[in-house]
């Protein structure tokens, strides 16, 4: 029986020109020996190999892009290669595969049929940002994307609020960055005074800026985060 190719979940990084300092050799051992992607974003994957500096030629590389709307049909063709004996290597746009990130389609279906799946060590801004807080690393939730909708919005955090508090668990979400001075706002209007709120913007970048105070604390100082990719977490 011909052995089957792996699935290795390659993290990407977060901030621009940071690979030397946030992949493992490893990572890069295996971008070197891999010709089959399975990418976020064909683009972006593309660029990312190239920025490593590998001697790649990018065009002997074959791409496919999976999105969060991919039927199930395409996503199982695009794990064909690996099916003949060939490593397929997933790519998220940012940080790691699989994680808020359409690759986990991927994986499942991989782990259904049987191909072995490997996790690469890279950055991931999640749990970079939890280390970073000092909120409880035992107990927390990561909630995706609030509702775009304001009252929607504000109707989930206090909910979170209320989870956090009654389980000591810490609330974890990230934003489209054009709208994170927005949730911001949001935020400090919404939680209580008490509360604290970590605001962890452009991890590993030139302009990271990771900061734990209370809500009440923000309101009399807040910053403007731009367009930086940030974490939100916050803990009553």
């Amino acid at each position: 029986m011909k052995k089957k190719g792996t699935i290795y979940l390659i993290p990407s990084v977060i901030a621009p020109q940071t690979a030397q300092s946030v992949l493992a050799p490893q990572v890069l051992a295996v971008v070197k020996n891999t010709r089959h992607y399975i990418a976020e974003t064909i683009r972006e994957s593309r660029r990312f190999i190239s920025s490593l500096g590998l001697g790649l030629t990018i065009t002997n590389l074959d791409f496919t892009q999976v999105t969060n709307n991919t039927p199930h049909q395409e996503i199982k063709a695009s794990l064909e290669p690996a099916m003949q004996g060939h490593d397929i290597g997933v790519l998220s746009d940012a940080g790691c595969p699989g994680v808020a990130d359409p690759g986990a389609q991927v994986v499942a279906l991989a782990h259904k049929i049987e191909l072995q799946v490997v996790p690469l060590v890279g950055p991931s801004s999640l749990l970079l940002a939890l280390m970073a807080s000092g909120f409880n690393g035992q107990s927390f939730a990561f909630n995706g994307y609030l509702p775009i909708d304001t009252k929607a919005a504000r109707h989930a955090l206090l909910s979170f609020e209320k989870m956090a508090r009654k389980q000591n668990q810490t609330q974890m979400f990230i934003e489209t960055p054009y709208r994170s001075d927005r949730t911001l706002a949001l935020l400090l209007q919404t939680l209580g005074a008490e509360t604290k709120l970590c605001l962890a913007k452009d991890i590993t970048g030139t302009q990271e800026f990771i900061k734990t105070k209370t809500v009440a604390a923000w309101r009399t100082s807040t910053p403007q985060i731009g367009k930086a990719p940030t974490v939100f977490l916050f803990l009553p």
